[in-house]
């Protein structure tokens, strides 16, 4: 089968690279590189995993492949010291579960697995469309692409939702009810090291839910003190439609009222929104799937709302598309 899936992301990448050996796979996605949310941000010689920050695996199949990427050398467990942060008090726990990180950034992974796909990236999918040759698709260039034998849509619910609404409306319905809640994150570099006993932290009572020491993790460079801030879902929600020059001083003074410290002077920051980031409410079905039409959804909100949940969500794509052809 000649196959479209559109977003590059985990789940997406799982998915072609599972159908790959046996069918013409052709991946669509808006931004510069693969990756989703496990992307990295360079400024010059600086970089920052302003998505996804680690990811644990718990399910025998996800362990798998975690344990191949690490010999491959495209991640590493992070060891850094993580901890909680409430008003300005530091705790940490007996014990932490083994984070992994990519390497030399967050993407890593997600390159490897990109690796000899037909990957088109900065290639905005704008509709879809049925006929009876199957689906084709339109990017925001006006050009048409396919047909595809079977569509799989690994974008955010709102997204999937705008895509499918005239082709698929009983699904675009349904995936609709999942929400998406917005995350900003701040970068900073700070010119002198943050004198803080963490290299992460789950902050409590906070605009803020998440801090780390970008520098901190493997085979980035420790000489650099960098920083990502993640927001709390509420206060990014409530702030969404702020510039990021206006969120990154607020995110930087949350993060002195949270540890208690005055801050080094700051040779770098800047904001990023990702306007879809967590779903509160995930779904536990893997994917959504219609044999008759050969459409399949699909992504960490149908499984989970973390790394792990994508790469599951995407072999339930995959198994899906495969027992099509029978």
């Amino acid at each position: 089968m000649k196959v479209a899936i559109i977003g590059a992301g985990m789940s997406g990448l799982i998915c072609a690279r599972e159908l790959s050996s046996q069918h013409d796979v052709h991946l669509f996605d808006k931004a510069r590189g693969p990756a989703g949310r496990m992307s990295t941000r360079r400024v010059e010689d600086l970089h920052f995993d302003h998505g996804a920050q680690y990811f644990t695996a718990r399910d025998p199949r996800f362990q798998r492949q975690v344990e191949a990427w690490v010999a491959a050398g495209v991640i590493a467990p992070w060891k850094g010291a993580i901890g909680v942060l409430q008003s300005g008090e530091v705790s940490t726990p007996e014990t932490n579960p083994v984070r992994y990180v990519g390497v030399p950034a967050m993407n890593a992974p997600a390159k490897r697995l990109a690796a000899g796909l037909n990957v088109q990236l900065s290639r905005r999918v704008q509709t879809v469309a049925r006929s009876g040759a199957g689906w084709s698709l339109t990017d925001e260039s006006g050009e048409t692409l396919g047909p595809f034998d079977a569509l799989v849509c690994t974008v955010p619910p709102a997204q999937a939702a705008d895509l499918l609404c005239d082709v698929a409306p009983t699904y675009a319905a349904q995936v609709e009810q999942v929400t998406l809640n917005p995350c900003w994150a701040t970068l900073v570099q700070f010119e002198q090291r943050l004198p803080l006993p963490l290299d992460g932290a789950f902050v409590h009572d906070s605009p803020l839910s998440w801090i780390a020491r970008n520098s901190s993790k493997p085979q980035r460079d420790a000489s650099r003190d960098c920083w990502v801030l993640h927001a709390s879902q509420s206060w990014s929600t409530q702030c969404l439609e702020q510039s990021p020059e206006e969120i990154a001083p607020q995110m930087l003074a949350a993060l002195a009222a949270a540890t208690g410290l005055s801050l080094p002077r700051v040779a770098y920051q800047t904001a990023h929104r990702w306007r879809y980031s967590i779903p509160p409410e995930p779904l536990s079905v893997g994917c959504l799937a219609d044999r008759e039409v050969r459409l399949a959804i699909g992504g960490d909100w149908c499984q989970q709302a973390k790394v792990e949940g994508a790469y599951l969500s995407g072999l339930a794509l995959a198994e899906a598309v495969t027992q099509w052809e029978t």
